[in-house]
């Protein structure tokens, strides 16, 4: 009797009925973000990207019939044009004063909010309430409130002490777009550099005290390094927001006695001269600086996540 033998059948695999693949289930759970996508390209990148081509065209609003190609020209134009040269050179003071006063202004009142005292949450609160304020309704209440040579409160205050009753926006315009920037800014600064004097190695700290070390070389060696990340976030993102600021110059000086800055040249150039094409390579232009302004604060964001990890 012959033992006949059997090779082993290799099992294949069954799909279940119904179950849906990986790759069907992963595009299940994106689905739901799928109009949210298509709504943001439709609202920002297909804008951009028509903003683009116009930019290659001569294109004024009043002749649509005349318009043509011209490639580069109209950038060469933004860089060469005198006017147009002043206004970046306004953006460059602007965003720079305003960013170092709200830094300045920020840190002291980050290094006061440190410490506990009595009424410190409604005190955090007064503050960062100028932040909160809407960018136009800031600068009425500064033009109207503060700057206005009649019934402003700064003329008031020097009135009441015989001093002079100048026109604050005539005779400092910069200067008081700035200051009302300031004001609103130093808030934003105030709390990032909050959050990173609250990250301290407070052992470290009381160690360097026990040593000996006084209150300005804990400041010096210890608090500034520490900070250092913090203030870099918050020049970037200053920046990044005031580069683009255009509502406290139009609303204190229409742009005028030297204030304008190249966003309120784009609204002039493409509202008031009708030059499409012109006004077009203007805001590619800020959304190319603001781009790389962008680049430098995701680097130093990331690097804070990394640090926080380490530690």
């Amino acid at each position: 009797m012959t033992a006949t033998t059997t090779a082993p059948v290799a099992a294949t695999p069954v799909r279940t009925l119904g179950k849906p693949s990986t790759r069907l289930r992963a595009w299940a759970t994106r689905a739901p973000l799928l109009p949210a996508l298509i709504f943001m390209i439709a609202v920002t990148q297909l804008p951009f990207v028509a903003t683009l081509v116009i930019s290659f065209f001569d294109w004024n609003a009043l002749y649509p019939k005349a318009r043509h190609f011209t490639g580069f020209s109209n950038y060469s134009d933004v860089l060469t044009d005198p006017d147009l040269r002043h206004s970046v050179w306004t953006t460059i003071l602007l965003t720079a004063a305003v960013v170092v006063a709200s830094l300045i202004l920020g840190l002291g009142l980050a290094l006061l909010l440190d410490r506990r005292f009595r009424g410190r949450g409604i005190v955090r609160t007064l503050l960062i309430a100028p932040f909160l304020v809407v960018p136009v309704a800031a600068a009425l209440l500064w033009k109207h409130v503060l700057y206005n040579p009649e019934y402003g409160l700064l003329n008031g205050l020097l009135h009441y002490v015989g001093g002079p009753q100048p026109d604050w926006i005539s005779n400092t315009p910069l200067l008081a777009v700035e200051a009302s920037l300031v004001w609103q800014w130093t808030p934003f600064m105030m709390l990032i550099l909050l959050a990173g004097l609250q990250s301290r190695d407070h052992q470290q700290i009381e160690a360097a005290r026990v040593d000996g070390a006084s209150d300005w070389q804990v400041f010096r060696h210890l608090t500034v390094p520490h900070l250092r990340r913090y203030l870099e976030l918050g020049a970037l993102l200053g920046s990044i927001y005031i580069v683009q600021n255009f509502d406290a110059v139009f609303t204190l000086t229409s742009g005028g006695l030297g204030t304008a800055n190249l966003p309120y040249t784009v609204y002039q150039s493409f509202y008031q001269a009708h030059e499409n094409g012109l006004a077009s390579a203007a805001g590619v232009l800020v959304v190319i600086g603001s781009i790389i302004i962008a680049t430098f604060a995701l680097r130093v964001v990331s690097s804070l996540f990394r640090e926080e990890v380490s530690h």
